[in-house]
């Protein structure tokens, strides 16, 4: 498994394991792969479909969960029982993690030295501990992935700057909120909460959000009121 754990040509995942293998020999329902890019938001390389991948959406469109607390401290962020989490940590994500029939989550920083370049996260839908053989079986894992994002090539090279017209997952967020941000006459930061902020208020994922932005069906020409929307294929304000 960690032979297979190699930059992966035209593959838009950017990794040549199967994640869905990954996560059986590792006994948990899933396991997601994310990096940190250039501008520091988070972009998925790498997960199991479903669940996984659903979560690392929430949290990106949130800004919250321990995706985001690990990228910021670099250190792993283990929850053995998502039920007993203080209300007050990760009030939004939480409950929808939940929803998605999470009981736990495990996170792990995939760093060298203190710098922190992505997280590896596992989910499970039964609340528990993972055992120690596991959770070094996770870290082997995460330097292996660390290792591909360190020595990936040309891929790994376009990542780093984000490009818009790369076939990243999430490359479509970062050309909507530059959009976003000559519209809405705001900061990029700025920018990126107000289509979260949009996403989240219509069930939408950031990246569906960001593909109706650069779409031209969604525009927040003025940032005092609602975003604006034409054609078809959005909610109406």
């Amino acid at each position: 498994m960690l032979r297979s754990l190699q930059p992966s040509t035209g593959n838009r995942g950017l990794v040549g394991a199967d994640p869905e293998l990954c996560a059986q020999l590792l006994g948990v329902d899933g396991i997601a792969a994310c990096a940190t890019t250039a501008d520091g938001q988070s972009e998925l390389l790498w997960s199991t479909e479903g669940t996984s991948t659903r979560l690392e959406d929430l949290q990106f469109t949130l800004g919250q969960g321990p995706g985001p607390d690990v990228a910021v401290c670099c250190a792993p962020v283990l929850v053995p029982d998502l039920s007993r989490v203080v209300a007050s940590r990760w009030p939004v994500l939480v409950p929808e993690a939940q929803a998605l029939g999470i009981g736990a989550i495990f996170c792990l920083p995939l760093h060298v030295g203190s710098a922190c370049l992505g997280t590896l996260t596992l989910q499970r839908a039964a609340p528990g501990p993972l055992p120690d053989t596991t959770l070094t079986d996770a870290w082997l894992v995460a330097n292996a992935l660390t290792a591909v994002l360190l020595h990936g090539g040309p891929q790994q090279e376009a990542f780093a700057r984000a490009d818009s017209g790369s076939e990243l997952y999430r490359a479509v967020v970062h050309q909507a909120t530059g959009m976003i941000s000559v519209q809405a006459g705001v900061p990029l930061a700025r920018a990126l909460l107000l289509l979260r902020a949009h996403a989240y208020g219509h069930g939408q994922s950031v990246v569906e959000a960001a593909e109706d932005v650069v779409a031209r069906r969604l525009s927040f020409r003025n940032d005092e009121n609602r975003p604006e929307t034409s054609g078809e294929g959005t909610d109406g304000p």
